[in-house]
């Protein structure tokens, strides 16, 4: 029973928790066009990167599998089998790379903040970008190496956006369609990275208390995420994240 005691972590800490996961459900939900990419860089403020990683994948999960009920019926397979065989040479890609730098958190630190400058820099530009590809599909190879940086990044911060939407919005699927795609992706994604983080050692009974208690904040998320992206526009909501996202990725670099 003492490897489920509750681990002695600050006030900053479960306020950061709160915040991030219900942040990551509303993503999960399909709202917020990759939001989730705050979580781990947030968490990484209060607690190292590799363990912030660690407590959040299981919470990921969970809110895949609330997320897969409303979305399983509607994805694009072939984007799927594009994407996927990339994404597992990407999480073993990052698994090495967290092995490497789980010792050295400072330098992983500076790399997770770096990863969080470039995706708000993606962000900024993505109209350019997918204005320059127009409304197709890009070439399998192409998918494939961008499958693999999604599973670099979903490995590293829980964040494979960026790469999968240059692959999956120039197809111009209907929101549903595209919402479900991304779902069940991730879903999948999140389960093969249970292997590089049981190799690591990251994943502790020790943590399995403070994920059933944020556990419900995840299904709220999930849920408010549902509601939102049904009856609101996102336009303000990510410009509000990415002002926080901004800072974040500052501190992770100069603290």
């Amino acid at each position: 029973m003492h490897n489920l005691a509750l681990p002695e972590y600050s006030l900053a800490f479960w306020i950061t928790a709160v915040f991030a996961v219900t942040i990551l459900g509303m993503d999960k939900a399909g709202f917020g066009g990759g939001i989730g990419f705050v979580a781990t860089p947030l968490l990484a403020l209060t607690i190292p990167v590799p363990a912030a990683a660690a407590l959040l994948l299981p919470l990921l999960i969970i809110a895949d599998m609330i997320s897969l009920r409303h979305y399983y019926r509607s994805f694009d397979r072939q984007s799927l089998q594009v994407l996927l065989p990339g994404a597992v040479l990407g999480t073993a890609i990052a698994a090495f790379v967290f092995d490497y730098f789980s010792q050295h958190d400072r330098l992983l630190r500076v790399g997770i903040g770096i990863l969080v400058l470039g995706f708000i820099l993606f962000q900024l530009t993505r109209a350019l970008i997918f204005g320059a590809l127009g409304q197709r599909r890009l070439p399998a190879p192409i998918g494939f190496l961008l499958g693999t940086g999604a599973g670099f990044t979903s490995t590293l911060v829980h964040a494979g956006s960026p790469f999968a939407n240059i692959y999956l919005l120039p197809q111009a699927m209907p929101r549903e369609r595209f919402v479900g795609t991304t779902v069940l992706l991730y879903a999948i994604m999140n389960l093969i990275k249970l292997i590089p983080y049981s190799y690591l050692g990251l994943l502790r009974i020790g943590n399995l208390t403070t994920i059933l208690l944020l556990a419900p904040v995840a299904y709220i998320g999930v849920r408010l995420g549902i509601y939102m992206n049904r009856h609101f526009t996102d336009y303000w909501f990510h410009r509000i994240v990415y002002v926080l996202l901004f800072i974040t990725g500052l501190q992770l670099i100069l603290r």
